[in-house]
């Protein structure tokens, strides 16, 4: 069975972007090492410290399927049609996806839901025993707030945002996590990984 993982690069007080969602110095570790590491399909690929690689690039291989909402899609412009992560992706929308897009990406291996729990098991379905990484913010944060989120991994990048989208969205309740399973510290990021509590 799919495990379903939320997972963002995050500020060190909670935050996945700006206002505006520009992420600023969020993703500055993507670029400060000597370590390549490739997003699968997408081909996009980053230069990383050997420390970041070896906990990045299996977490990337493992990703089957990506679970992302509307607004990141239109902001990405649905990433030219490759996920960023896995072999398909899963757009949480109540709006097709814009005919021009499609049109200019007949192959992109995109489908899209109505709702996160409906966008959660087509991906689920999709992944097999697969990973399915669901996006941070508001739609991650529905899902974790649905319980359909078995675990969270958070690259926290040093730097304070003061405002901007928040890694767990609107979700405002108390849950406990397990401690951290993975504790990396890579060059200018720290990578975690949790498990969530039933």
């Amino acid at each position: 069975m799919a495990r379903v993982v939320m997972q963002a690069v995050v500020s060190v007080d909670g935050f996945i972007a700006r206002p505006d969602d520009s992420v600023g110095p969020l993703f500055d570790w993507y670029f400060n090492g000597d370590t390549e590491v490739t997003a699968g399909t997408s081909g996009w690929t980053f230069r990383v410290s050997r420390t970041s690689a070896d906990y990045v690039q299996p977490f990337w291989d493992a990703v089957k399927v990506t679970v992302i909402g509307r607004h990141l899609f239109d902001t990405t412009n649905g990433w030219d049609g490759k996920p960023a992560a896995g072999d398909e992706l899963v757009v949480v929308t109540h709006r097709p996806l814009p005919e021009g897009w499609l049109a200019d990406h007949p192959d992109a291996p995109f489908h899209t839901a109505d709702s996160v729990e409906a966008g959660i098991a087509l991906a689920k379905d999709l992944a097999g025993d697969g990973l399915v990484c669901v996006t941070a913010g508001d739609l991650g944060g529905q899902a974790f707030s649905a319980g359909l989120v078995d675990e969270i991994a958070m690259d926290v990048a040093p730097v304070v945002l003061g405002e901007g989208v928040r890694f767990f969205g609107g979700h405002a309740d108390t849950v406990l996590l397990d401690d951290p399973d993975q504790v990396v510290q890579g060059d200018r990021v720290l990578h975690l990984h949790y498990a969530v509590k039933r």
